[in-house]
């Protein structure tokens, strides 16, 4: 027997539109972070760039999961749902590398601090940095807590990416059984 709403925490379509949403904030915002002040974190030239980018991409897949569900429409619906596994497989191996990396630049990370917030010599020598410099909040923290809360962080966007997927896949199930998207003499155009 089907179940209707088994792991659905919220109305389908609309709880799928906050969801989105909410994945659309944070991408945007971390994707935003990431471009400016991923320098003083990462250490090798467009990775800051690739992972914000990526950050930026999740947010637009986002963007389109909530103009299908708002528009109701099957054809957005499929193409977002076609997009989610993809971007859950590049996000994910964008966490682990972020993870490995952080850990690696440790010391980097801690020297900067150390020096008032300004950017490792070595990246500053390549001209990497910009005007901007390291947030002394993330030198105050200390480093165990901003490698905790990037793992944290980057585990709860899998999860919630994962089940944004769900969302859609159920969403569009639910347009295909939907009596009045058949189509015409019971044939219907959107019959799986």
């Amino acid at each position: 027997m089907w179940c209707d709403n088994c792991l659905l925490l919220l109305p389908l379509r609309t709880g799928a539109m906050a969801w989105a949403v909410v994945i659309t904030l944070y991408s945007i915002a971390g994707g935003i972070f990431l471009l400016e002040w991923g320098q003083y974190l990462f250490f090798v030239f467009p990775e800051w760039q690739i992972y914000g980018g990526i950050g930026l991409g999740i947010g637009a897949a986002a963007v389109i999961s909530v103009l299908a569900l708002a528009n109701r429409s099957y054809i957005w619906t499929r193409v977002a749902k076609f997009l989610w596994p993809f971007i859950i497989i590049i996000a994910a191996v964008r966490a682990i590398i972020m993870i490995v990396e952080l850990q690696r630049g440790k010391s980097n990370i801690a020297w900067e601090c150390e020096n008032g917030g300004q950017l490792w010599t070595a990246s500053a020598a390549a001209g990497y940095g910009g005007s901007t410099s390291f947030p002394s909040g993330f030198c105050t923290a200390g480093f165990s807590s901003i490698y905790a809360a990037f793992i944290g962080g980057l585990v709860v966007d899998l999860v919630f990416q994962m089940y944004m997927f769900f969302l859609m896949w159920r969403y569009q199930k639910r347009l295909e059984h939907y009596q009045s998207m058949q189509g015409p003499f019971g044939g219907g155009y959107y019959k799986a």
